[in-house]
């Protein structure tokens, strides 16, 4: 059955965080998040989240030029003519369009779930997942002291979380890991995450994290640095994976050939939808290389994405897909996101489409601007 948009609002909503969230390249107190409503020919409308944030740090992408590259470019494309399937717009949206991965991602996956809804799918098995649950992990930011972490750290493994990442950077990096892993013990599942933090000329000091038995070091180095990353990883017992430099099936494919690293971080919105997402996540699969699903501060849309995406085969490390009250004092979604004492998220398999319902009424509330585009 084919897809055909009719209509394509854009709204921009702000949600506050519990707690401020600080990474290598700065603090999030509050999230400007960009939600996309779609809706077919036939009436049956979805929800989609773009993930880029407020700032150029992570990526060239925020919301302010995902909005301006949707409504200018994108949403257009969507909304001319059908596809014969979800699969295709991923080539429609992307046809001499450089870049904006992010924003063709929140069309993309809208596509996905609007085509689940139709087809009277979860969105988890239209697109090829198998699981009925997920391990989930937790990220913790840069925390002021090391007794901070170490608390925050043993209060997740104590509510069931399957992996803690520790966000690190110069100067809260050695000391904090073993303060943390000296505290939990040697089988607590810890990894560090610098987010581009560092150069090839920490190598040795990178190195230091090797005695503390790491899942991994997440992207340590550059975000468009494969080579450095192959060096260094030659350097460290410790697996690299990759987050910021996969942007596509080709940088995997020179990430194998160089020895960039073991694992991957897949990240939909960030490699332009679920189609590149598969595409990647097959192409690890078949070389041997473990992936996990990473987060971008998503509310309970983005969620669902990440869930669905996550319930794939590969998906055998537990995935930045925290509960909605690991972030928020109120999602968006209902009901809203949860976590079992044993670290597991239940992927939503029997409702078609994302399996959450939108709180309208409360992103009505929260609504600080919007935009719909008609098809012709």
């Amino acid at each position: 059955m084919s897809l055909r948009l009719s209509r394509i609002t854009l709204r921009e909503i702000r949600l506050a965080l519990r707690e401020p969230f600080e990474i290598s390249s700065g603090v999030t107190t509050d999230r400007r998040i960009l939600l996309l409503e779609l809706e077919d020919v036939d009436g049956i409308k979805v929800w989609s989240e773009c993930v880029a944030g407020e700032r150029p740090n992570f990526s060239s992408e925020t919301i302010d030029t995902a909005w301006l590259a949707i409504s200018e470019w994108l949403a257009p494309r969507a909304l001319s003519g059908s596809v014969p399937h979800p699969s295709s717009l991923s080539d429609k949206l992307g046809a001499n369009i450089r870049g904006h991965l992010m924003a063709r991602a929140a069309l993309e996956m809208g596509g996905w779930a609007l085509w689940a809804a139709r087809e009277s799918l979860s969105l988890s098995r239209a697109i090829g997942g198998t699981r009925s649950a997920i391990a989930t992990g937790i990220s913790l930011g840069i925390q002021p002291t090391q007794a901070t972490l170490v608390d925050k750290s043993r209060t997740a493994i104590e509510a069931g979380y399957r992996k803690i990442k520790i966000k690190i950077r110069p100067g809260a990096d050695i000391e904090y890991i073993a303060a943390v892993r000296e505290a939990l013990g040697a089988d607590a599942p810890l990894m560090a995450d610098a987010n581009s933090a560092y150069t090839l000329r920490h190598a040795d000091h990178l190195a230091e994290l090797d005695p503390f038995n790491l899942m991994m070091i997440e992207q340590p180095l550059a975000h468009d640095d494969l080579r450095r990353h192959a060096q260094l990883q030659d350097r460290l017992a410790t697996p690299i994976c990759l987050d910021e430099s996969i942007t596509g099936l080709d940088r995997v494919e020179d990430m194998l050939a160089l020895g960039s690293g073991r694992i991957v971080n897949i990240k939909a919105g960030r490699v332009g939808g679920f189609t590149p997402a598969k595409a990647v996540h097959d192409l690890c699969q078949h070389h041997g290389l473990p992936v996990w699903c990473g987060g971008m501060l998503e509310s309970g849309v983005g969620r669902a994405y990440n869930v669905a995406l996550a319930s794939l085969p590969n998906f055998t490390i537990p995935g930045d897909v925290s509960p909605s009250a690991r972030y928020w004092q109120r999602d968006i979604v209902i009901p809203e996101w949860k976590m079992d004492a044993n670290g597991m998220v239940t992927v939503p398999t029997d409702e078609p489409g994302l399996g959450v319902r939108i709180d309208v009424d409360r992103v009505d509330d929260l609504t600080d601007r919007r935009q719909t585009l008609r098809g012709a």
